[in-house]
C-alpha cells in the first residue's frame, strides 16, 4: 500500500500545480485532463502540464507533459525510472503506450475511465479500448512487465478510517472543481475542431 504522505503529496500536485493549468486550458477549449512528473526521492515537482488538443489532437494531458519533459535539456532531465508519473484521469490507450515507451515504471491516477465517460461526458477512452483492442472497462493489464498503475481512489479506500474520511473529503472537493471545469468544456466544445471532443 502506498504511504499516506505520498498520496497527500499527489493530491497537493493535482490541486496546486495541475488544476490551475487545466482551468486556464479549459477556458480556451481544451479538455480537462492533466499530468505531472515528480522525483521519486524527494517528491519534488519536475513538471505539471495539461491537455493542449487545440494545438495538436495528440497533446492529451499526459502526452503534452511528456512533450514538455523531452524538451528539457538532457543534462538536466531526470531518468524516467527515477520519476513518479501522475495523471488526473486514467490514461487512454495512446497515453498508456507513451508512458510505456518513455520508460516509466509507474503511474497514479485519480479519475477512472468510467469517470471520464460518466462524470465528464468524454467516453472515447473506453470506446477506443473496446473498438480497437476489444477490451472491456478495466481490461488492460494494470500491472505488467513495464509498469504498475495505482488508482488514488482505491489507495484512499485502503487507508485507516480517519485518514480515509479526510482524504475522501479532499477527493470530493477536487471532484467538484473538475465538475465545474467539465461544464465549461462541454459548453464550448462545439466551437473547437478537436476530432474526438
Amino acid at each position: 500500500m502506498a504511504e499516506l504522505s505520498l498520496i497527500e503529496r499527489l493530491f497537493d500536485v493535482i490541486e496546486h500545480d495541475i488544476m490551475p493549468k487545466t482551468a486556464a486550458g479549459v477556458t480556451k477549449g481544451n479538455k480537462l485532463f492533466g499530468a505531472a512528473l515528480l522525483a521519486k526521492d524527494d517528491r519534488s515537482l519536475v513538471l505539471a502540464e495539461t491537455n493542449n488538443e487545440l494545438e495538436n489532437p495528440l497533446w492529451h494531458g499526459e502526452m503534452h507533459c511528456l512533450k514538455r519533459f523531452y524538451e528539457m535539456p538532457r543534462a538536466t532531465r531526470a531518468d524516467t525510472k527515477d520519476l513518479i508519473f501522475l495523471s488526473t484521469h486514467e490514461p487512454c490507450s495512446l497515453c498508456l503506450s507513451a508512458i510505456t515507451w518513455a520508460g516509466f515504471d509507474n503511474f497514479y491516477y485519480l479519475f477512472s475511465h468510467e469517470d471520464s465517460r460518466d462524470s465528464f461526458a468524454i467516453p472515447h477512452d473506453l470506446k477506443i479500448l473496446k473498438e480497437v483492442f476489444t477490451l472491456e472497462p478495466g481490461g488492460y493489464n494494470a500491472e505488467n512487465a513495464y509498469w504498475k498503475s495505482y488508482s488514488l481512489r482505491k489507495l484512499v479506500r485502503e487507508l485507516p478510517e480517519a485518514d480515509r474520511k479526510r482524504l475522501e473529503e479532499r477527493v470530493a472537493k477536487i471532484s467538484r472543481r473538475y465538475d465545474e471545469m467539465s461544464e465549461t468544456y462541454q459548453a464550448s466544445k462545439s466551437d473547437n475542431d478537436i476530432p474526438l471532443n
